[in-house]
């Protein structure tokens, strides 16, 4: 599969808008994005060089086709540009991995076991491409239950940050990952794994990948968790 490759779109392509919480968060969500997929997941297989994730990633991560980048700017730019009030001239670039869940529950450090944001400063969308099934769990978005937030900005962080710290004390639930509501969070959305399926929120929402307890951590993106996460920085 070369570089300059483009695979179209599927046939039985289409999307939605959900606006979710209290604060109306716009999330896309798109069910049968790219036709032949599979050609992704193949990729994968075939030319995978997989290393420790990024960012606190809890797992394993390997680039991605070059032309990934072009199918989403092509395809899903004007959409993009409507769901999350920007322009086309705002998007500057985009960023993709195929990454894998695959640190055990026991092994978390705290920023994995919590919702989180990607950014406070709204200048990066966030996008998660299924190469997987349902099985594999999926996304969820969460409101901060002791400060109502569902999302993150600067204002918002000397408050928020006090209630981490104290939470942090709590050790009941930092040896697993967050799948549905406990205590400190509560779900407010939540987008399984269906292949060939892209969801698409602001980064400055809080969310988490949703595992389920009875979650296989195998680092094969055959049978694993194999998605395709992507950021667009906007200007």
């Amino acid at each position: 599969m070369s570089d300059d490759f483009l695979p179209p779109l599927h046939p039985d392509f289409h999307y939605r808008v959900d606006y979710i919480g209290n604060e109306k968060l716009p999330v896309l969500v798109v069910d049968n994005f790219l036709e032949g997929a599979e050609a992704l997941l193949g990729f994968a297989i075939k030319f995978g060089e997989f290393r420790d994730g990024l960012d606190f990633y809890p797992g394993i991560q390997s680039k991605v086709p070059d032309f990934y980048a072009n199918a989403l700017n092509l395809y899903l730019r004007d959409i993009i540009c409507t769901t999350f009030k920007i322009t086309a001239e705002q998007i500057h670039y985009s960023q993709s991995t195929y990454s894998m869940v695959l640190i055990p529950p026991a092994k978390l450090a705290i920023p994995q076991a919590r919702p989180h944001v990607d950014t406070i400063s709204r200048n990066k969308l966030a996008t998660v491409h299924y190469l997987c099934t349902p099985d594999k769990g999926g996304t969820s978005l969460y409101r901060h239950k002791a400060t109502g937030f569902e999302s993150l900005n600067e204002s918002r962080m000397a408050l928020y940050s006090q209630y981490l710290e104290e939470e942090a004390k709590d050790t009941s639930w930092q040896k697993k990952y967050i799948c549905g509501s406990n205590q400190y969070y509560e779900e407010i959305a939540r987008y399984e794994a269906n292949f060939n399926r892209l969801i698409m929120y602001a980064g400055d929402v809080l969310h988490s990948a949703s595992i389920p307890e009875n979650f296989t951590f195998v680092p094969n993106p055959r049978i694993g968790r194999l998605t395709l996460n992507s950021f667009i920085y906007c200007k």
